[in-house]
């Protein structure tokens, strides 16, 4: 085979698309090989290193008629070298182009030998040369990849490439299969609460918890049913599932109050006789004009427990996402803990949204998880550009592996909690799992006054940082408390489904120095009762020895048409003195009707279907033979409007849990 045959070879070889900088490497990479083979030609030379090999005659009959049979084989190793070489240099160019983009970015573009991330050391010039210093070595590391034996085909190694490139800590892209992922299973971490009990209203009256907006806990119930596995029963936190839909409460026309409850009794489907009293607020919605400026604090995990393409790859997409809600004066500053902490991007106005892209482009993952550290630095930061006007939050990312530094739980609390007070909140977005420490994400949202979220896709992502942009950045409410006072002439027995982790002593209620959840700008929050009415069959037998003086001493002067009587507290977002709503829960609140179509009925019985799924995963306890079918068939009747499909995706759910198995697979 001649020059002409292998140039036809190499023509008809398909090349994967490439920049315009990446063509301009390779052409003159090309250019400057010609010249130098002509030059080693000139000199009476077989050829030099690679190219040589590759396209170097030999005068001798004998190596003539070794390289006669291997022609063919050398011009696919070249092929596949030439392709190899233009994606790493287009890489390369586009690593160099970013540093020289901009002055004030380049200088904090800089890979620590000794860690993961970004961090602001080495001068633009310096760094420069560095880069330039590296295709050296990439040249050097190609050069060693090919390896000819009289008696084989040429060998194409790449673990020559991994080799040299790793001595100089050069990380090629995602796409490389030689790059080591994190991989944990069952190590998931989440609180062991027990189930709300059932409770006597002649023993326990008042019933008083926070509310309660996270999503984590349907998310994650998603994730590991669409891959065949039922969650583990203490993942799944019913009002989490209920809360993750919008519902169509009414909305409040001014900010003074910020919502207004919407209380609703239907028939309990699965205990006859028994009720279920539906609580519902929804979020006053801000107006554009209305929005106070964002001073936003990135704080991504890039430890290795995030190298998985769940993890910190779909960190920066999110982050991505939510940097287009945005406005051009809202700043963002972006900090990144590993085996340590370090600022990667001082704050800095989404008006020059490139140095926030540049900075997210470029981190890499790797070493332990100095989490504690991270968070001081964040929130550093923060009160470093602090706005009293604006929303000044820290958005955690991770999947909340902390494993060196400060690790324990109450110590991070307690922290968060102090810095809570200074007009600083932090918002948790969980990734990935296997290696999942849900509870103290969740800790760490609510003593930061923030929402705790789990994003398990790029879908998840944009509901929550997009979607719902306003309702997780922008809090119209703070400290919002319920208590419901239950009425001993119509009620006997209650239990509250869901909010275990969010429970009140009944002195709290009042006591503004306890915190409490928060609201944001259009959310919408339920919680549901389930009540025995006077008559019914209670789940609880009555005391042999109560006598008549201790039954007497109950108040019984209420209303008998009443259930209860509802009271929400709560604060507004810059007051530290909580206001008061309250409303009675009337036996006229009662929609009768099992068929009834109103949109009331429709979203009452959307919360229902999610909370019976919900309690069934936890094991059915109270919901008896109450079964995935029956969900469904209500859920299918009530699924109303559904703009984005998340109704219609619950059911499929319901569907997979029939098949789901009981344990992950190893």
């Amino acid at each position: 085979m001649d020059e002409r045959q292998l140039k036809d070879i190499l023509g008809r070889a398909e090349v994967p698309p490439a920049d315009e900088n990446a063509r301009k490497q390779a052409i003159n990479l090309a250019l400057a090989t010609f010249d130098e083979v002509q030059r080693y030609k000139q000199k009476g030379r077989k050829g030099f290193r690679l190219w040589g090999r590759l396209t170097g005659r030999s005068n001798s009959s004998t190596g003539r008629r070794y390289m006669n049979r291997r022609y063919i084989f050398s011009g696919i190793a070249t092929v596949t070298v030439a392709l190899f070489g233009i994606g790493i240099y287009g890489a390369l160019d586009h690593y160099r182009e970013a540093q020289l983009m901009d002055a004030s970015v380049a200088h904090q573009i800089n890979i620590d030998p000794n860690g993961p991330f970004l961090k602001r050391s080495a001068p633009p010039a310096e760094r420069i040369q560095s880069l330039l210093n590296r295709e050296k070595v990439l040249a050097n590391a190609l050069d060693e990849s090919i390896e000819f034996r009289p008696d084989s085909s040429p060998q194409f190694s790449m673990d020559a490439v991994s080799r040299m490139l790793a001595s100089e800590k050069i990380v090629l892209s995602d796409r490389e299969a030689s790059k080591p992922r994190f991989e944990a299973v069952g190590r998931d971490k989440f609180s062991n609460v027990e189930q709300s009990p059932v409770k006597r209203v002649t023993d326990e009256p008042v019933s008083t918890f926070s509310i309660d907006v996270d999503t984590a806990s349907y998310a994650f119930v998603r994730r590991m049913l669409n891959s065949g596995v039922l969650p583990q029963k203490n993942a799944v936190r019913v009002e989490e599932l209920v809360n993750y839909f919008p519902y169509a409460y009414p909305s409040p026309v001014t900010r003074d109050p910020p919502f207004r409850p919407t209380v609703t009794v239907i028939p309990s489907p699965w205990k006859k006789g028994n009720k279920l009293i539906h609580i519902g607020i929804k979020g006053y919605q801000l107006y554009p004009t209305e929005k106070p400026r964002s001073n936003l604090v990135f704080l991504l995990d890039v430890s290795g427990s995030m190298n998985a393409s769940d993890k910190l790859p779909l960190v920066v997409s999110s982050m991505k996402l939510l940097l287009e809600t945005l406005g051009p004066d809202d700043t963002v500053g972006i900090v990144v803990y590993a085996g340590a902490a370090g600022t990667v991007l001082e704050p800095t106005r989404v008006a020059e949204r490139h140095k926030i892209i540049t900075a997210l482009n470029y981190l890499q993952p790797g070493g332990t998880t100095a989490g504690g550290a991270g968070i001081r630095q964040a929130y550093t930061l923060a009160q470093g550009n602090f706005d009293k006007k604006a929303v000044n939050r820290v958005i955690l990312a991770t999947d909340g592996d902390f494993n060196v530094g400060i690790t324990d739980r109450e110590e991070l609390e307690g922290f968060i909690e102090r810095k809570r007070k200074s007009g600083v909140f932090l918002s948790v977005l969980g990734f990935g799992q296997g290696n999942l420490n849900d509870h103290l994400m969740q800790s760490l949202a609510q003593n930061g006054n923030g929402v705790a979220a789990h994003i398990d896709t790029l879908n998840e992502a944009r509901k929550v940082l997009v979607e719902e942009a306003s309702s997780t950045l922008f809090p119209i409410a703070k400290d919002v408390k319920i208590q419901v006072e239950f009425n001993p002439k119509t009620v006997t027995e209650y239990r509250l489904i869901g909010y275990e982790t969010r429970m009140l002593r009944r002195e709290d209620f009042k006591n503004d120095k306890v915190d409490a959840g928060d609201i944001g700008a259009g959310h919408s929050v339920t919680a549901i009762y389930e009540i025995t009415p006077v008559g019914g069959s209670p789940m609880i037998g009555g005391n042999r020895y109560q006598n008549k003086e201790a039954k007497g001493s109950v108040k019984t002067a209420g209303n008998a048409y009443e259930y209860g009587f509802l009271k929400i507290r709560y604060k507004q977002p810059k007051s530290n003195t909580s206001q008061l709503i309250s409303t009675a829960i009337k036996t006229s609140d009662e929609i009768p009707g099992a068929t009834a179509s109103t949109q009331r009925l429709r979203e009452t019985r959307w919360a229902t279907a999610v909370a019976a799924f919900g309690q069934i995963l936890k094991g059915g306890k109270y919901t008896a033979d109450y079964s995935y079918e029956d969900v469904i068939k209500l859920a299918r009747a009530a699924k109303g409007d559904d703009e984005y499909g998340y109704r219609a995706e619950f059911i499929n759910l319901v569907r997979l849990a029939h098949s789901a198995a009981g344990l992950p697979r190893d």
